[in-house]
């Protein structure tokens, strides 16, 4: 044993042990005690989903996407009215990339030139946008929101506030169970494996995966956060790892400390089990985009689902974010850059969903903090409300934009001020269209979104929007 080992204190090696766990990890294994919850629930309350697999991925461009600049007005008449209001942050009509949707009214739309491959997606039906949405409590109006007679998402135009709404689904309260947590809470027994959350985050810990019995399970690029060093019998690792084991199998008479150690325990086994799952997997064939970071998360995705079969898995969330959309100034660069990373990232996520054959159970949808303003505040600008989002995957009626796209023009109905678009569509409909595909009842999406009655009739028998194919 040399120099440096003799000097490591008992206290100060097992502190640095367990630090090295990481708290989402540790606290991932908490999974155990929550599942039996929801192991006990009542599955009659799920559609019939006969075995086979889910997966709905949530990517948040953290920061407000100016998507009326990803999603544009390309038809002359509409374009003027777009380059009008949007002035030196209009993108040239020329740039704008056509896509052509199955059902039109007549206008004629495109994307950011940055995003050729989203083009190409929507053009063979593995794609559709939806328009205009964003948070709501009720049915509002111009008049009415002017007038005060309508209740408004707490906190409006703050990123805190709207960030965490999309998450919860609960625009008239301020919560940490997100509407994907409750979600799980209905849905994790189906799942073989109760050890591992079926909420996989490569975020760390967020709200949209945390529900009432299950939490996050937060992993990195490269697969789960355990121990750093745990299993290898060399130097210090090997002293590490004989010292954890002496602590946690060892039977302690206060409660307190074993359950403490069991859980510790659990945490440890549920990481090892994880990686040994993923490092099993064959490499994949799709070449990887160098230098995205965004497409590395995506990466770790599709290997966590390639090993479903090996995990135990039926249903499961994730959870990706690409930052820096706050773009209060130099707009047009940024968000090209931005958009242009989400662009390969998507296509080289669809390619990887693809080889591994399950481009047609897991879809990927984006939500952001708010659009931003038609207006511009020089180079940039503000923090606005409704906006438009995308949806991918096999399982997509692609095509198509969903939702009514609004006209730019300015003192519009849809206009609150300086280009503030109010929502045409509310989020309930858009998260419930992805529970109720993913498997949850009608009768149970009032349970999750608790303002959806407000917009949409739960025994109705049809989609509350239509993108998701429920066959």
């Amino acid at each position: 044993m040399n120099k440096d080992h003799k000097n490591i204190s008992r206290r100060k090696f097992i502190g640095q042990s367990c630090a090295a766990l990481g708290y989402t990890t540790m606290f991932s294994s908490l999974i155990n005690m929550k599942a039996m919850a929801a192991a006990a629930m009542d599955n009659s309350k799920l559609i019939a989903l006969n075995g086979d697999y889910k997966a709905m991925v949530c990517l948040m461009l953290a920061g407000g996407n100016d998507s009326f600049n990803m999603l544009m007005p390309k038809g002359n008449i509409e374009y003027n009215e777009y380059a009008t209001t949007r002035s030196n942050l209009a993108i040239a009509q020329n740039d704008i990339l056509q896509i052509n949707p199955l059902t039109t009214d007549g206008r004629t739309f495109g994307v950011h030139p940055s995003m050729p491959d989203i083009q190409q997606l929507f053009e063979t039906n593995n794609l559709a946008f939806l328009c205009n949405v964003g948070t709501l409590i009720e049915p509002s109006t111009k008049t009415e929101l002017l007038s005060g007679t309508v209740q408004t998402p707490l906190g409006l135009f703050s990123h805190a506030d709207q960030i965490q709404q999309w998450q919860t689904g609960r625009p008239n309260e301020r919560t940490n169970i997100g509407w994907g947590g409750r979600v799980a809470d209905l849905v994790q027994s189906m799942n073989s494996n109760q050890n591992i959350s079926m909420n996989i985050s490569l975020q760390g810990s967020n709200v949209f995966q945390r529900g009432n019995e299950i939490i996050p399970y937060s992993i990195s690029n490269n697969g789960s956060i355990g121990i750093s060093g745990y299993g290898n019998a060399n130097g210090f690792d090997a002293l590490r790892t004989q010292a954890l084991n002496t602590m946690i199998e060892r039977n302690y008479q206060d409660i307190y400390k074993n359950t403490y150690i069991n859980t510790i325990k659990t945490s440890n086994d549920s990481s090892r089990e994880f990686q040994a799952a993923i490092d099993g997997l064959s490499e994949f064939n799709t070449p990887h985009p160098e230098y995205n970071y965004l497409a590395d998360q995506f990466r770790m995705v599709a290997r966590t689902i390639a090993a479903r079969d090996t995990l135990g898995f039926s249903r499961q969330t994730f959870f990706v974010q690409a930052g820096g959309w706050d773009h209060h100034d130099e707009l047009l660069i940024n968000q090209a850059g931005n958009l242009g990373l989400v662009n390969q990232a998507l296509k080289y996520f669809n390619d990887l969903m693809t080889e591994i054959n399950t481009n047609d159970c897991v879809t990927t949808f984006s939500v952001s903090d708010f659009a931003r303003t038609l207006t511009s505040n020089g180079n940039g600008t503000d923090h606005a409300w409704g906006g438009n989002a995308l949806i991918m995957g096999g399982a997509v009626n692609g095509k198509e934009l969903y939702g009514d796209y609004p006209t730019l023009a300015l003192n519009s109905d849809v206009d609150l001020q300086d280009g503030v678009m109010i929502p045409t569509t509310p989020a309930d409909l858009y998260m419930a269209e992805l529970a109720l595909w993913f498997g949850v009842s009608p009768s149970d999406l009032t349970t999750i979104l608790p303002n959806l009655s407000n917009f949409y009739d739960t025994s109705s028998g049809v989609p509350p929007i239509g993108f998701m194919n429920m066959s």
